[in-house]
This record gives structure tokens, sequence and C-alpha cells, in this order.
């Protein structure tokens, strides 16, 4: 009896030690010592503050700390930006007809990454320090996150109009999170963009549309 009871007790606490080692990794900041495809966390719809708080919270912010964030933070904006939340592929932001036109990028320390929607993950794109590109402040080279929202032409008449109103949503919900999360954000207009999407090899039927700053 003793030899099980010290066994449960082990297995027990084991357990929770993972669990601890597992929550404390996701919440410290990223290394990005390699460039390498970053599997996303699932996102805590369970958690943040209530809506009218996020909302009477919100606010633009220009100066950031240079640290990376945390992968629970990193994941979790790339969700709300747009990302799907239900089986039918629908998104966490608003589309019309449900084309859903932007592709969003994270332009991290290390390069250049894709968001993959239905694998909730980054691909990389580019290696390299590309924040220089990203926008044409300061700040932006200091602040470990851009998003790019970027969309590719549907014909040769595309005026990109639906693109641009989509990227008010996602900005918006960014800002929220920011909020919510107590992290600071700034949306854009502007960037380096041919330089940009030469360097991301999207210059054919492609147009940036916005960008957003994201950090501590």
């Amino acid at each position: 009896m003793r030899n099980l009871l010290l066994a449960v007790t082990l297995i027990v606490a084991s357990t929770a030690f993972g669990q601890s080692t597992s929550s404390k990794s996701k919440n410290n900041s990223m290394e990005l010592k390699t460039f390498d495809t970053i599997q996303l966390v699932a996102p805590d719809t369970l958690g943040g503050m209530p809506l009218m708080q996020a909302i009477s919270r919100r606010k633009t912010d220009r100066q950031f700390d240079s640290r990376n964030l945390s992968l629970k933070h990193l994941s979790e904006i790339l969700w709300v930006a747009n990302g799907k939340n239900r089986a039918n592929g629908k998104r966490t932001v608003p589309s019309a007809m449900a084309r859903y036109p932007l592709h969003t990028y994270a332009v991290l320390t290390n390069g250049i990454y894709f968001y993959n929607v239905e694998k909730h993950r980054l691909e990389p794109i580019v290696e390299g320090n590309f924040k220089s590109l990203a926008g044409r402040q300061d700040f932006v080279e200091t602040a470990p996150l851009n998003l790019l929202f970027i969309a590719k032409a549907r014909s040769e008449t595309d005026n990109f109009n639906a693109a641009m109103l989509d990227s008010g949503y996602c900005g918006q919900n960014v800002y929220l999170y920011c909020a919510s999360e107590g992290l600071k954000c700034v949306v854009r207009a502007g960037a380096q963009e041919v330089g940009l999407l030469k360097g991301m090899r999207l210059e054919t039927g492609f147009k940036f549309i916005l960008a957003q700053t994201v950090g501590y």
C-alpha cells in the first residue's frame, strides 16, 4: 500500500510539474534561435477582460520594449487578427461573401513568416532582419512584432476595396486584444512597400494593405 501511494504521489507531482513547465514556457519571451515553422498554441477563449473594459482601454502606443513576445501572446494575436474560429472555416473577422482576401504575415526578429490559418502556425518565408522594410518609424525596428496584411488581386481590375475594409476588422481585433492583455500596438498605413514585397517574393499581383506593430 505504501509503495502504491508513493507511486501515485510521484505521478501527480510529475504531471503538475509538466503542466507548470509547459505553461511557463509558453508565457516566456520566445528565443527564436532558429528560423523554423512555429506551431502556435490554441487561444484561451475563456480568458481576457470583459469587452466593454477592453474597448474603454483601447489606445495607440508608439514606444516599445525590444523583448520578444511570448508564444501565448504571439499565438493569440495571430488568431484574433485573422484566425479560424469555427469548424466551417470562418474566421474571427467578417469578410464580404467570406472571401477573406487578406494574407497575414509576421515580421519577427529573425525573419518573415506566413500565418497558415488552417494549421494555426507560422511558416518561414524569408530569413533575416526585415524590420526596416516593415515601416518608416523608428519604433518599427524596436518592437518584436510587425503584422503585415497583404492581399492578392482576384482579377486585373481588382481595386482591393474588400481587402482594405477587412484590414480594419483585423486591426481593431488586435487593438482590443492588446488592451485586454496589457500589450501595446499601433496600426500603420505605410511601409517600404516595394522593397518589402520584393524581399518577400510577392511582387506580381500582391498589394500591401496595412501593418500593425505590437509589443510590450
